[in-house]
């Protein structure tokens, strides 16, 4: 695992000085206490991408990294600043995910919500101004069907509650975890619990179904080694 690639840790540097120039603009053009700043990471490191041999970044003791759903590649920082309403420091540990942005910004700028356009995302701001401990979420999805540098294969996950089940297309393999005594996803508890594993993959499939989601259509005829 490296953790001292210098053209990486220049990448992170300057995305750092960009902020701090944004910042800075806000600040002399007057509008910094009226402009709303959400900072997130896209992805987790690279460290499992197996073709370089430069990759960078472990995520340990999160799995993985980018391009999986073991929580190496999911599991993002994210700060949101929001002056006058949000207190500086405040921490959450609420689950949340990219697709929260659209509906959140909408209701932070006093915009009507658009459902059709974001079914999949929830507003924050109830929970951001501490009127809700807890979005009213059942489950969180991501649906990756393709195959990635990473060597993750196509896939779909489930996160509920403590659990989070992976399934894989290309064997139909299922992985269940329970984050809450296992961040790393060190045991697969497909075996041990087998109802779960039934309940968790049924809502990812209903979810799939909902949305239309598209899936691996097996051997691709036109292929040539």
């Amino acid at each position: 695992m490296i953790q001292d690639d210098p053209v990486y840790a220049a990448m992170i540097k300057s995305v750092d000085e960009s902020l701090g120039r944004i910042m800075d603009k806000l600040l002399e053009m007057g509008i910094s206490e009226n402009t709303i700043i959400i900072f997130m990471s896209d992805n987790g490191g690279l460290s499992t991408v197996k073709e370089k041999k430069w990759s960078p970044t472990s995520n340990e003791p999160l799995r993985a990294g980018k391009g999986w759903h073991y929580e190496g590649g999911i599991r993002e920082p994210m700060i949101i600043k929001w002056p006058g309403k949000v207190k500086a420091g405040t921490v959450s540990d609420e689950q949340v995910i990219s697709m929260d942005f659209y509906p959140t910004i909408l209701k932070m700028c006093g915009l009507p919500l658009k459902p059709k356009q974001h079914k999949d995302g929830l507003s924050l701001v109830p929970m951001l101004l501490q009127q809700k401990k807890h979005l009213n979420r059942d489950a969180l999805y991501w649906h990756f069907p393709h195959y990635h540098g990473s060597g993750n294969t196509p896939s779909s996950a489930i996160r509920f509650g403590d659990y989070k089940l992976i399934e894989y297309f290309e064997n139909s393999t299922l992985e269940l975890y329970n984050l809450k005594n296992d961040l790393s996803e060190k045991e697969n508890l497909v075996e041990k619990m087998p109802e779960k594993t039934k309940e968790l993959h049924l809502k990812l499939i209903s979810w799939r179904d909902a949305l239309n989601a598209r899936l691996p259509k097996g051997v691709n005829p036109d292929y040539k080694k």
